[in-house]
């Protein structure tokens, strides 16, 4: 049976997470409050906001850049779903 949560990004309980997606704090509380399915929409997300800046992970802060538009998808004033 999978892990359920209680999703800040949906506002209801889904299926969670397997594992942590990203390292240390930020990955513990996607974990612990961020479901497989809103997880799946930062993915699609994610997409945008590097094509929209052209990024490059060859560049140390392009991953900065990202954990803090991850942050801010997920738990930003604004991150809840209508």
């Amino acid at each position: 049976m999978a892990r359920m949560v209680q999703c800040v990004k949906l506002g209801r309980e889904l299926p969670g997470l397997e594992n942590p997606p990203v390292s240390g704090e930020l990955g513990r509380r996607i974990y612990e409050n961020v479901s497989a399915e809103a997880w799946e929409m930062w993915r699609d997300y994610s997409v945008i906001v590097i094509n929209h800046y052209g990024l490059s992970f060859a560049d140390p802060r392009a991953g900065e850049f990202m954990r803090a538009q991850m942050e801010e998808f997920f738990f930003g004033e604004d991150a809840a779903m209508p």
